[in-house]
């Protein structure tokens, strides 16, 4: 029926949203496919693990754009052949929450502005045309503030434990990912849901209600 792709920067707040897209969906339309990526339960994460954790150096431009989107889009590939693409070919709606689109996101960044379009068409043939991945039906952006989601990922990891990987840990890279994230959504048509207001996060059952919206739309 769909692929619903759920995209946002760390700590947007979009495991939440993904869990309430999927329970909504599947209270309306029956059996839905959940997938989360990187799948850090796969092997086929391990070189997303190694660039995250700094392996290759603790910047994220250490590792360029071609190389690091190789990373994942592999265990993209491993997860679509092994966990859901068989559901994916009988008809039954899948939702990632990330997918090939954050690649556009968070690479995008570590190239000069004349290169995005080349690089845009250029991991869109390698992940759609040569690896064979579907195109989503419906990608949703969850637009929350930089500002917003720093406060969210430091009270996770409060709760929680753990560190911040070289993405959560660099503020710079976080507020350019948000504008190359901006320039790829109104190139692409992504369906845009604002997250934040004076500084704090919307409550998320009024987020969820515009992304199941845009959910719906799309199947």
């Amino acid at each position: 029926m769909g692929l619903i792709v759920l995209e946002g920067l760390d700590g947007s707040g979009k495991a939440t949203q993904a869990e309430l897209l999927h329970k909504a969906l599947e209270k309306r339309l029956g059996q839905v496919r959940k997938v989360d990526f990187p799948d850090y339960a796969s092997p086929s994460s391990a070189l997303v693990k190694m660039y995250l954790n700094g392996d290759f150096g603790r910047e994220p431009g250490d590792v360029n754009a071609y190389a690091a989107s190789s990373f994942y889009a592999v265990d993209r590939f491993a997860s679509f052949r092994r966990v859901w693409g068989e559901d994916y070919r009988r008809g039954v709606p899948v939702l990632c929450d990330r997918y090939a689109t954050s690649n556009l996101i968070y690479q995008l960044v570590k190239l000069p502005r004349e290169e995005w379009e080349g690089f845009i068409a250029w991991a869109e043939d390698f992940e759609y045309g040569r690896l064979g991945l579907p195109r989503p039906d419906r990608v949703i952006y969850l637009a929350m503030p930089v500002e917003v989601s720093q406060k969210l990922l430091a009270a996770r990891y409060a709760e929680k434990g753990g560190k911040k990987d070289i993405h959560e840990n660099h503020l710079a890279f976080l507020k350019a990912c948000a504008q190359s994230a901006a320039f790829v959504a109104e190139k692409q048509g992504w369906a845009v849901i604002p997250c934040g207001r004076e500084g704090k996060p919307l409550p998320r059952e009024e987020i969820h209600r515009q992304v199941l919206e845009k959910a719906l739309e799309a199947l």
